[in-house]
């Protein structure tokens, strides 16, 4: 039987809702948008059985509270840090989906000494290119990609501050040095029918040395709903192998 915990931790200008569920390696789940709640649960029940799994509804979205008009990329990464000092627990893996696969690199740059290893699911890099746009909005309107049935509507409040803040830190000079200089074991997973090009993940994945690159056949973004057990194969392989 997998162990619930359900706990709202306080944070600046709000509360955050959190679970954790299973026991055994840390593991933070973190959700894309930005300004969408948990919809990880399902990846949550992949790797449960081996991993100590917390997820939560970023400020403003869900379940948790925010009172203000939007935050930047630091303050929901210190929300994030937050979390784990809040269930005690020294270091973790991050895991996130989308562009919280993208939020998930940042932490880790920020927050190399809270860090096991980061694995980075349907990410999509550290880029604001026309072309990379062109073919998303392209293939957006050519292909009904498949999608979870999100339980509460996005913030849009949120998503627009928190992408405003994001094209603000990806221009930052050093910022490919920086990630090229992290040393924690690295996995990027892609799915070969993501209607978002790959080209911008496969340079991310090139340049941490101790990473490694995988696509996952005829799936699609949100990878679990048609590529369960691969996906499933490929965290618990990552996990039992670095872990």
């Amino acid at each position: 039987m997998i162990l619930l915990v359900e706990k709202y931790i306080t944070v600046e200008n709000g509360s955050i809702w959190t679970e954790k569920r299973g026991k055994g390696i840390p593991v933070i789940l973190i959700s894309g948008g930005p300004g969408s709640s948990n919809y990880l649960e399902p990846v949550s029940c992949l790797i449960d059985d081996i991993c100590e799994v917390i997820m939560f509804d970023p400020k403003g979205c869900g379940r948790s509270r925010y009172d203000g008009n939007g935050y930047d990329l630091e303050s929901c990464l210190r929300d994030i840090e937050g979390i784990r000092e809040e269930y005690g627990l020294k270091k973790w893996v991050v895991i996130g989906h989308s562009w919280g696969a993208d939020l998930g690199l940042a932490y880790s740059m920020l927050f190399p000494q809270s860090i096991l290893g980061y694995v980075s699911i349907s990410g999509t890099g550290v880029q604001n290119d026309r072309d990379w746009k062109d073919t998303y909005n392209r293939k957006k309107e050519e292909i009904d990609e498949m999608k979870p049935d999100f339980e509460y509507e996005a913030n849009k409040m949120v998503h627009r501050s928190l992408i405003n803040s994001w094209r603000a830190f990806i221009k930052k000079p050093l910022l490919l040095k920086e990630i090229s200089q992290l040393q924690l074991p690295s996995l990027f997973i892609y799915a070969e029918n993501d209607i978002r090009p790959s080209w911008s993940i496969k340079q991310i994945s090139n340049l941490i040395s101790n990473s490694r690159y995988i696509e996952i056949k005829r799936a699609e973004h949100y990878i679990w709903l048609s590529k369960k057990i691969e996906l499933g194969e490929v965290l618990r392989g990552f996990i039992n192998k670095n872990f």
